[in-house]
C-alpha cells in the first residue's frame, strides 16, 4: 500500500514539473511576441496584433523602407508562409501584372524595330521559388546558396501562371523577351531546361552572372546588362522583377514593375 502510495506522490510530482516546463515555455514564448506588441502597440499609441504587425512589416519591404534583411522576423514567419501561399499573394501578382498590361496597352508605341524589348527576372518572376522556401523555413532561415542552388540544378521550380500568360502576350506582339537573372553560368543547362519545361521559351536571351560578375552587387550586375542592351540598340519598355535590384539604378526601362516578395532581400 506505502509503495503505491509513494508511486502517486512521485507521478504527481513528475506531472507538476512537466506543467511548471509547458508553462516557462509558453511564457516565454508569450513573453517575446507580447514583447514586441507592447513595444509597438506604446509607440504607436494603439492596441495592434502580431498579424497586424507581420502585416505592416511585409508592406515596408515591398515599399524598400526596410533593406538588406538576411531572415524574416522569427515571430512573422508562419505568417509570411501562409501569405506566399495564399489567395492574396496570387491577387497582389496577378494586380502587378494587370497594370504591365495597361501600361503596355496605353503607353507603349512600339517602334516594330525588331529592337522592342522587355527584360524579366527569372526566380519568383516567371519560375517559383516557394517549394524550396516550404521546406526551408519561410525565409525565417538565412539562405544556404549551395542547398537552393542544389534544388535548382533538379528543375522543379513551377511557373507563375500571371507571368506566363503577360511573357506570351508580349511575346506575340514582337516584343523580344530578354531573361537577366542572378543565377549563375553553371546553372545555365538546368535553367533553360526548367524554364521550356514551364512553358517558357522563344526567349531572345538568357543572361546569368559569369565569374567575372561574382564580385559585383547584383543591382550592378543588372544595370551593367541593361547598358550593354541599350548600347547594343534596344527599347527597353519594361522590367518585371521581385527584387528592387532587378529594377533600380540607371540606365532603366521606360517603365518597371515590382511583384511581391517578402521572404528575401538581394542587394
Amino acid at each position: 500500500m506505502q509503495s503505491h502510495i509513494r508511486l502517486y506522490h512521485q507521478m504527481a510530482r513528475n506531472l507538476l514539473v512537466i506543467l511548471a516546463i509547458c508553462y516557462i515555455q509558453l511564457g516565454l514564448s508569450c513573453a517575446s511576441e507580447c514583447s514586441i506588441l507592447d513595444q509597438k502597440a506604446i509607440k504607436y499609441g494603439c492596441k495592434i496584433t502580431l498579424k497586424n504587425y507581420c502585416e505592416s512589416w511585409r508592406m515596408n519591404v515591398e515599399l524598400h523602407n526596410i533593406r538588406d534583411f538576411d531572415v524574416v522576423p522569427e515571430e512573422c514567419v508562419e505568417y509570411m508562409g501562409k501569405y506566399m501561399t495564399s489567395t492574396q499573394y496570387k491577387v497582389d501578382s496577378e494586380r502587378t501584372i494587370d497594370e504591365c498590361r495597361v501600361y503596355v496597352s496605353n503607353s507603349c508605341a512600339f517602334k516594330k524595330d525588331g529592337a522592342d524589348a522587355w527584360i524579366f527576372d527569372v526566380d519568383d518572376t516567371l519560375l517559383s521559388t516557394v517549394p524550396y522556401y516550404m521546406n526551408h523555413g519561410f525565409g525565417g532561415v538565412k539562405l544556404n546558396l549551395t542547398s537552393m542552388e542544389e534544388w535548382m540544378k533538379k528543375g522543379k521550380a513551377t511557373a507563375l501562371e500571371h507571368s506566363l500568360m503577360f511573357y506570351n502576350e508580349l511575346k506575340g506582339q514582337g516584343v523580344k523577351i530578354i531573361l537577366v537573372s542572378s543565377r549563375r553560368e553553371f546553372l545555365r543547362s538546368a535553367t533553360v531546361d526548367n524554364l521550356v519545361n514551364a512553358g517558357f521559351y522563344g526567349w531572345k536571351t538568357l543572361i546569368l552572372r559569369g565569374a567575372e560578375d561574382e564580385k559585383k552587387e547584383i543591382g550592378k550586375f543588372k544595370a551593367d546588362v541593361r547598358e550593354q542592351l541599350m548600347s547594343r540598340g534596344y527599347h527597353i519598355w519594361g522590367i518585371l522583377g521581385n527584387q528592387w535590384s532587378s529594377i533600380q539604378g540607371p540606365p532603366t526601362a521606360q517603365r518597371t514593375f515590382k511583384l511581391p516578395n517578402p521572404l528575401y532581400y538581394v542587394a
